[in-house]
């Protein structure tokens, strides 16, 4: 069971996928843990300087970057991309979850920011994970993604 420090970063059209992160997590069914840096509560505020300023201080108190990829993330630069670039250069370890369920780097999908910084790329599945968050020690370049056989043994078809 993994207890990483990890902020996820979505856009606000993919909240419900962090949703269902968070209740893998309160479910004892799923081998499912880790240390959510998210903001606790949603920032009632529209001065952007600030909402940067509280994100960033998540962002630093983790050692992992959970991106969660849907069909818009790749165009959201304002805070989206701006947290990939926080997490970047803090040196996170990054975790590319596709939402589609394609388990390597979506070419199409994938921010370009994303590409060949090392980060390990895998579908929306607490088991693959949950496996990513024990099993993923930073690379220093390159797109990769968990083999096959890794899969087999988590139960996946």
């Amino acid at each position: 069971m993994s207890y990483s420090r990890a902020f996820v970063g979505f856009s606000n059209t993919d909240i419900h996928y962090y949703r269902m992160m968070q209740a893998w997590k309160k479910n004892s069914k799923f081998d499912f843990n880790f240390i959510d840096c998210q903001l606790i509560k949603a920032i009632n505020s529209n001065d952007e300087i600030y909402i940067k300023r509280k994100l960033r201080e998540r962002i630093n108190m983790s050692s992992t970057f959970i991106s969660l990829i849907g069909e818009d993330t790749r165009r959201k630069h304002k805070f989206v991309r701006w947290e990939m670039e926080v997490a970047l250069e803090k040196n996170c370890r990054i975790i590319g979850v596709n939402l589609n369920g394609k388990r390597q780097v979506d070419e199409i999908l994938c921010p370009p920011i994303l590409r060949n910084k090392g980060a390990v790329f895998l579908p929306f599945s607490p088991a693959i994970i949950a496996h990513a968050l024990d099993n993923f020690g930073k690379e220093e370049s390159d797109d990769w993604h968990f083999e096959p056989f890794i899969y087999s043994r988590l139960g996946y078809k």
